[in-house]
């Protein structure tokens, strides 16, 4: 589970995930985004992607899903979110400043 910006990252490698963001749920099977869904539907989605998974395996699970539309879906709502956050919205810059500061042993900032 992750945010939509990162969750691709995160679900890359799992057989299932989702990534919420934007009062949507972007599912994944093995890092392949499958459906985006509302967020009341999000852990029906989660059960029906594991039922599909768990009869007829990842491969048909991602075969049978319309990968194009989830997909053009999950980079509208990343292209939001990135708008209104910038690509900075966690302030790494900042903080990756603010460490160089701690372990040099400059504290004042």
């Amino acid at each position: 589970m992750g945010c939509v910006v990162n969750g691709p990252g995160e679900a890359r490698e799992a057989d299932l995930g989702i990534a919420a963001g934007n009062k949507r749920g972007h599912l994944f099977i093995k890092g392949r985004n499958v459906a985006v869904v509302p967020e009341d539907e999000m852990v029906g989605a989660l059960v029906e992607g594991a039922e599909c998974i768990h009869v007829h395996g990842t491969e048909a699970a991602i075969a049978r899903a319309d990968t194009a539309r989830a997909e053009r879906e999950a980079e509208k709502d990343r292209s939001m979110l990135l708008a209104e956050q910038g690509d900075d919205a966690n302030n790494a810059s900042e903080r990756i400043v603010e460490i160089g500061r701690r372990l040099s042993g400059d504290s004042a900032s």
